[in-house]
């Protein structure tokens, strides 16, 4: 999955999308199942509409994104039993940061996302060994009990030193090391908002897609967080000149 990723980052243009598009569509499949374990044919149709609307909006005008991002969390909500309002508004989160991502690449080319997908492996990797290593008080017991603060400082700090190791090669400014550590808190929280999501559904993973590994929600939710943050940060400074 990895090399994957990287290769399609790399590359680029529609390579990347193909990958945007059908991890953005998996994981809206794995939110309705979550929801409704029993809605087979239902939550692969709304998976499917789910990346035809987001191919769609690649190559149409951009005044136009708003609104289709909202159809296929609005037609998903519209047919769930239950947690219509939960479906609607992580499915428009999971939609969103997927076009957010391809819209990184291409407007900002691949160091930056590079940037962005690398803080949120760090803060993954610094907060797993730091929590095991250090231990101490939980950081959210009653939404993630394994979390830590010494592995959440650890990876605010892990974030901050690959803002620094990009300053070497980028043009930006001092700021990007405290951008990078707000962008791993951006990170955190996507894994609390997924954990908050599997405790309330009462599921251990998102699906069984990857043995030993949960599913593609498992495995996105902080790059889904930090790609909002990412879109959110692009409305005030110029990403490819942060902190200048």
């Amino acid at each position: 999955m990895v090399s994957v990723g990287i290769v399609a980052i790399a590359l680029g243009g529609v390579w990347f999308q193909m990958l945007a598009v059908f991890v953005t569509a998996v994981m809206i499949w794995e939110l309705a199942r979550m929801i409704q374990p029993a809605w087979d044919v239902g939550a692969m149709l709304l998976a499917a509409f789910s990346a035809s609307v987001i191919s769609g909006l690649l190559a149409l005008n951009p005044d136009w994104h708003l609104a289709l991002l909202l159809a296929p969390a609005a037609v998903g909500a519209a047919m769930m039993q239950r947690e219509r309002l939960t479906f609607f508004l992580f499915a428009l989160a999971i939609a969103v940061a997927g076009w957010g991502l391809v819209v990184a690449r291409e407007n900002y080319g691949v160091t930056w996302l590079f940037w962005l997908v690398i803080v949120v492996v760090v803060t993954d990797v610094a907060g797993y060994f730091a929590g095991r290593r250090l231990g101490g008080p939980k950081f959210w017991p009653r939404v993630s009990p394994k979390k830590t603060w010494s592995g959440t400082v650890a990876g605010w700090l892990g974030a901050g030193v690959v803002g620094a190791l990009f300053l070497t090669f980028t043009d930006s400014g001092w700021d990007l090391i405290w951008i990078s550590m707000i962008l791993s808190m951006a990170s955190q929280m996507g894994d609390i908002a997924e954990s908050a999501l599997k405790r309330r559904m009462g599921v251990k993973d998102s699906s069984a897609l990857i043995p030993g590994h949960g599913g593609l929600f498992d495995r996105f939710d902080g790059l889904l967080g930090a790609s909002l943050f990412t879109l959110l940060l692009a409305l005030i400074v110029d990403v490819p000149e942060i902190g200048l």
